[in-house]
């Protein structure tokens, strides 16, 4: 296997090392601790994307200060996804600026502006691109500030929480986030009561719910073929063309969000992509950051996660790992990982506002696609 490192940009630390399909920055600073990054590639493309942008949230040099998370889990290709993690921030940063304040309003308005732009791209690129119409993307944030995390998320990506309770000897683990797949009950009534006219709103398909027999989640950004009719026809591919025409949209990006006050017993928090979910559960998850060194902990939680999966399909990690990229699909799903540490006296606004970092996790890997 062969590594390779690459330098940091101007601004802040953004070096992340390569060892075959494994992209990985074992320990990085943020506003208010420490983080890790990892993602392992599985997909011919990678279409998994990740960012993490600490110091300035705002388009002007007044503030706030902090640190904003993202977790970009593409579908049908990495065009959305690699979309989302070169315009969602620099949208975030325009409506704090125009807002002059942090507020899960702020994350709404950039998921929906990014959304507009990248269907934008869409209407532009269809007759030559048409299959961009059926690429989107999971859509996860999270933003610290001010004492508070804010989360905005459509699609079923997932943050969790790693809280120290007294007198319990483990970390217990507490989903912030809300996931938006055919999976759940909820998710499923919520379709059926906004489209009571369509009973093929969800059907189950190969043993799995999906939303018009397609796709899995209810939210996304892109996915134009299921939200504006005019991406449902010709030249778009006949797989994703439905047989009854809509006049309202069938999947949303309008996200779900959540602000929760920052605890000094909340040690952690682990941003991550359906991949990782689908091997590790929440308190899973949780233990191995309580019970692990920082450094390296994101990498060590994807190579927890890639050992159940040789083990539900009855081989060796080190087999596994042999396997190059798109066979890999068949075993596991791209996985992106951050674990963003948090320090109580710096969340308390002792923070000394460090230089700013800005890094993309996987960026060297889907260079090499």
């Amino acid at each position: 296997m062969v590594k390779s490192c690459w330098k940091p940009s101007i601004e802040g630390d953004s070096r992340g090392c390569l060892d075959g399909l494994l992209w990985y920055k074992d320990i990085g600073q943020h506003v208010y601790g420490y983080f890790s990054m990892a993602v392992v590639q599985a997909n011919s493309l990678l279409e998994d994307q990740s960012q993490l942008e600490s110091g300035l949230l705002s388009s002007s040099s007044s503030g706030p200060y902090g640190t904003f998370i993202g977790v970009y889990d593409g579908h049908g290709g990495p065009e959305a996804s690699s979309f989302i993690n070169y315009n969602l921030f620099c949208n975030f940063k325009s409506f704090v600026s125009e807002n002059q304040e942090m507020s899960t309003n702020v994350l709404r308005k950039a998921f929906l502006a990014t959304e507009d732009k990248f269907l934008s791209l869409v209407r532009k690129q269809w007759l030559v691109k048409p299959q961009m119409a059926s690429v989107g993307s999971c859509c996860l944030t999270g933003v610290i500030c001010n004492g508070l995390l804010y989360i905005a998320n459509a699609g079923d990506s997932r943050v969790v929480l790693g809280r120290s309770v007294r007198g319990a000897k483990e970390v217990i683990a507490m989903q912030l986030s809300t996931e938006h797949n055919a999976s759940f009950d909820a998710v499923r009534d919520e379709l059926r009561s906004l489209h009571p006219n369509d009973p093929q709103i969800v059907v189950m398909k190969h043993k799995v719910w999906r939303v018009k027999g397609l796709i899995q989640i209810s939210r996304s950004i892109g996915d134009a073929y299921l939200k504006k009719a005019e991406f449902n026809e010709e030249p778009l591919l006949p797989k994703f063309r439905l047989h009854e025409p809509f006049r309202k949209p069938i999947l949303s990006a309008e996200p779900s969000l959540l602000v929760h006050k920052l605890h000094p017993d909340d040690q952690f928090l682990i941003f991550a992509s359906d991949g990782l979910w689908e091997h590790l559960s929440n308190q899973q998850a949780v233990r191995i950051v309580q019970t692990s060194p920082r450094n390296g902990i994101a990498r060590r939680l994807v190579k927890t996660a890639l050992k159940e999966a040789a083990q539900k399909r009855e081989m060796r990690y080190s087999d596994l790992n042999k396997i190059d990229r798109g066979v890999r699909r068949h075993f596991h799903d791209d996985i992106t990982v951050i674990v963003v540490f948090l320090d109580p006296h710096l969340i308390n606004g002792s923070s000394c506002y460090n230089s700013p970092m800005s890094i993309k996790g996987g960026g060297r890997l889907a260079s090499l696609c």
